[in-house]
């Protein structure tokens, strides 16, 4: 087979080498003549995958996306060529709930408040919202979920409007649906943007056009009352940055880029083609993650809150990915701060040695490895 993938994708020689010849292409640079030829496309979201690209792929029989959002896929158009479709839904939930969690810790530091004393409103209440549902409970914090299009579950749902007036903290998870009922686009326009009770704390960790930027920026310039942390951004890379000024914590897209997380969607994409073509799956996804600088942490039975968020941002504080946009996006630029995004690992690959069944049941729920020596 001639497979092309994403540069920016890791582990694809690894798992994919044995289904035929690899070549990587830069995800925005793509063109319709690279695709002759090509059996397998993988691709990840920065690359529109339409009529246009795929004009002279003669050959396509496999298209995968190692991410959560297909909103960069024309799916029927792929069906009508009978081109197979798979994503990575999930691949990256884990990595985004504990960006979220790593960012309203670090505004609890920073801002001296408890993060038990704040409601967590949570928009999008699917594998990653669910997930970040689940690890604030762990944290004894209050949430409350909205979501129109998933509300199978037994969890309990408010309004939209009952969740803007009561939650100190709103954290979006939505896909971006640009039309019809459940349009999520500008979901966050000018008008909802200034109902929000001052303080709030608003993260969007994504899609960049659930919120209107140039709306944002008009508020904040009337000294609107918001702490923002932005992971995504209209218009990336081409992102409106003077709305940085006003941005507690920003990032480069990379909520969802620890290195556990973009291994699973390539995992997931090499299970699909394994499964396509009748062949046994020979890897697994951990074979080919490299063990962390630092495996293995002791925690005392004095181990408080404040020790918690000091683990947390052991493993990962946002405020360095703030400090990489703040000081290089100019020089760099949005494209190569992401392509170039330092390792980041999760919760899961720390060992936690020496706790009591409280903190293990806790820290566990977090994500985190328990490592116990049997007494």
């Amino acid at each position: 087979m001639q497979i092309l993938a994403d540069q920016n994708m890791p582990l694809v020689e690894e798992y994919f080498s044995d289904f035929g010849q690899i070549t990587r292409f830069d995800g925005r640079s793509i063109t319709a003549d690279m695709l002759t030829d090509v059996d397998v496309l993988l691709t990840r979201s920065v690359t529109n995958v339409n009529a246009d690209l795929l004009a002279h792929a003669n050959k396509l029989k496999f298209v995968g996306t190692a991410t959560i959002g297909t909103d960069h896929i024309d799916q029927t158009y792929l069906a009508d060529k009978n081109i197979y479709f798979t994503s990575a839904p999930a691949c990256n939930s884990v990595a985004v709930a504990e960006y979220v969690i790593s960012a309203i810790y670090a505004l609890s530091q920073e801002d001296d408040f408890k993060v038990q004393d704040k409601v967590v409103g949570i928009i999008g209440i699917g594998n990653i919202g669910t997930r970040l549902n689940a690890k604030l409970k762990a944290l004894g914090i209050k949430t409350l979920l909205c979501d129109p299009l998933n509300q199978s579950n037994d969890l309990e749902y408010v309004s939209f409007e009952t969740l803007i007036a009561q939650s100190d903290v709103i954290s979006l998870h939505v896909p971006l649906i640009s039309e019809g009922e459940h349009k999520t686009k500008h979901l966050f326009n000018g008008r909802i943007l200034n109902t929000l009770k001052p303080g709030t704390i608003l993260i969007n960790a994504s899609r960049g056009d659930v919120i209107d930027n140039h709306a944002l920026l008009d508020l904040m310039k009337q000294n609107k009352s918001l702490s923002l942390v932005l992971d995504v951004w209209e218009n990336e890379p081409n992102i409106l940055t003077e709305l940085l000024d006003y941005v507690r914590f920003g990032s480069v897209h990379i909520a969802g880029h620890t290195l556990e997380g973009k291994a699973r969607g390539t995992f997931m994409l090499y299970q699909a083609l394994c499964k396509q073509n009748n062949v046994e799956i020979k890897y697994q996804l951990n074979d080919f993650l490299p063990e962390p600088v630092i495996k293995n942490i002791s925690i005392n039975q004095n181990f408080g809150p404040s020790d918690l968020r000091s683990l947390v941002h052991h493993i990962y504080d946002v405020r360095c990915d703030h400090g990489l946009i703040r000081n290089q996006l100019t020089v760099k630029g949005f494209d190569f701060l992401r392509k170039n995004y330092p390792v980041r690992r999760e919760f899961s690959a720390i060992n936690i040695l020496g706790t009591n069944k409280q903190q293990a049941d806790q820290l566990s729920k977090l994500g985190f490895a328990i490592h116990n020596e049997e007494k």
